[in-house]
């Protein structure tokens, strides 16, 4: 004879529904191995442009995956409508593994100190630096190097308006570090001069541009995809800044291959997200400066042989080693 569940009451109109049966989890997950993929090439309030062979795509991501899940430069499974028609949308199931991730902290407002990812699967990191209007800055600079080793992305730096002031200074503070260093004017006509040493550089890679706002990557990118069409800000001649014009990442094929990521223009490059060990791996020169210092040497103390080893060496590694300090001790709050 069944055994009458206890309900609390013997009252015979109280009504209880059944309980529920459990049904054992299981702990297999659905297998995207198979399913079609594409590249995430722009997001914007929870849609996804995607590129599908030569086909372009919208699409919406699955429950399961969290938000912010997905970013820029993102493989993805795909299920749903693929046709690419208006008004269809695909839907994203699955993200695959990442073979980099660029990443900023906010610094400024109510999520400062929380990491963002801004871009994933790029292999270079474009470091774009007006020589005026606005003036360069070697601390950003610096800080998106750092970014780019962390990343493990090969970095590179363009110079922009070359034709409103020299950039010879700039370039030899940077050429040592053995990366790409390329300059760009306008003509008389208007028209931007140096572009082929960097299609050269960018052919068959994905590259991200980074840099202030005003700095002249929008210009860059429209130039290198005239369809790309992406507005241009001013400077303001008052606070000497750009103004945003492009809000989110979006990625652009080149016609000659590869990819560019127009990412929007910032105020600064957080890092504290990095350890100062990777920061050291940012200034390559100190790093291999740094193997003769006690052990232990956090690289800010008295006993440090950076000190000497730089002022040995001239005023450029002297400037490094005071940008390497600073960004040391934004990081690990050290006075």
């Amino acid at each position: 004879m069944a055994r009458r569940r206890d309900i609390g009451t013997d009252d015979p109109r109280v009504r209880v529904r059944p309980g529920r049966g459990s049904r054992p989890r299981t702990k297999r997950r659905p297998d995207y191995s198979k399913a079609p993929r594409a590249m995430v090439t722009a997001v914007d309030r929870g849609r996804y442009d995607l590129r599908y062979g030569q086909r372009d795509l919208r699409a919406v991501k699955a429950r399961e995956i969290p938000h912010g899940g997905v970013v820029v430069g993102d493989r993805v499974a795909l299920r749903g409508d693929l046709s690419g028609r208006k008004d269809t949308l695909a839907r994203i199931v699955a993200v695959d593994p990442r073979s980099s991730v660029l990443r900023r902290s906010v610094e400024d407002g109510e999520f400062s100190g929380t990491e963002r990812i801004m871009v994933a699967n790029a292999t270079q990191l474009l470091i774009v630096t007006a020589l005026a209007d606005p003036p360069p800055r070697t601390g950003m600079i610096d800080r998106c190097l750092v970014a780019a080793y962390d990343a493990q992305m090969r970095p590179a730096l363009v110079l922009t308006k070359a034709d409103l002031a020299d950039g010879r200074e700039l370039v030899s503070h940077y050429e040592p570090l053995d990366i790409a260093v390329l300059t760009t004017r306008v003509d008389d006509r208007g028209e931007i001069t140096g572009l082929e040493p960097l299609r050269e550089l960018l052919a068959d890679e994905r590259t991200v541009l980074v840099g202030h706002s005003g700095v002249g990557k929008s210009t860059l990118v429209n130039a290198l995809v005239p369809t790309a069409q992406r507005r241009i800000g001013h400077v303001n001649e008052v606070t000497g800044r750009g103004r945003h014009t492009s809000t989110s990442a979006v990625a652009f094929a080149l016609p000659g291959g590869g990819w560019i990521i127009d990412t929007p223009g910032v105020r600064s490059f957080g890092l504290a997200h990095v350890d100062t060990d990777s920061l050291l791996q940012g200034f390559p020169e100190l790093a291999g400066a740094a193997t003769a210092c006690p052990r232990g040497c956090n690289h800010d103390d008295a006993y440090c042989t950076l000190d000497q080893w730089a002022h040995t060496h001239g005023e450029r590694e002297v400037q490094r080693l005071e940008s390497f300090r600073r960004l040391y001790h934004g990081i690990t709050g050290a006075s």
